[in-house]
């Protein structure tokens, strides 16, 4: 099961209920202080579905968690800094020595295209040669 929590509840614990397939109301809770991160998966033992042949025992019951996040700008300066003060604090920069520039990181505009596609190189290649204008499939995501 996926069960979408705001921010708040990831940093700070919670508790939510759902009806179990076999008429039971279960309590999932959540301890204050213990960080729920995007994406991970917890279990509760003995509550997932029945067993084939044994209907009285049950699996476990993963439930993955979509941390929502504030949406951009959702706090004032003053307050942000407030909350920067009681959070973690961030990782030191290090120095950089020589020549840098500095770039500012934007979002992703799908609009625009991916950038990659089949884009051709600016040198030729032996495909070109021979009139074949298909390459392979591209660089994947790792499956995990």
């Amino acid at each position: 099961m996926t069960y979408k929590i705001g921010l708040v509840e990831a940093l700070c614990g919670f508790q939510f209920a759902f009806k179990h397939l076999d008429g039971r109301q279960i309590v999932v809770k959540y301890p204050p202080g213990k960080v729920i991160e995007p994406g991970c998966v917890r279990v509760v033992r003995g509550e997932g579905m029945p067993q084939y042949r044994n209907p009285f025992e049950k699996g476990d019951l993963y439930i993955k968690f979509d941390v929502q996040f504030p949406e951009n700008n959702w706090i004032n300066p003053d307050k942000l800094s407030e909350l920067e003060d009681l959070l973690p604090s961030r990782p030191e920069v290090p120095n950089v020595i020589g020549d840098t520039e500095e770039v500012e990181l934007q979002d992703l505009d799908s609009t625009r295209g991916s950038g990659g596609g089949q884009r051709r190189e600016a040198y030729n290649d032996s495909s070109d040669e021979e009139g074949s204008s298909h390459h392979g499939p591209g660089v994947q995501c790792a499956h995990q």
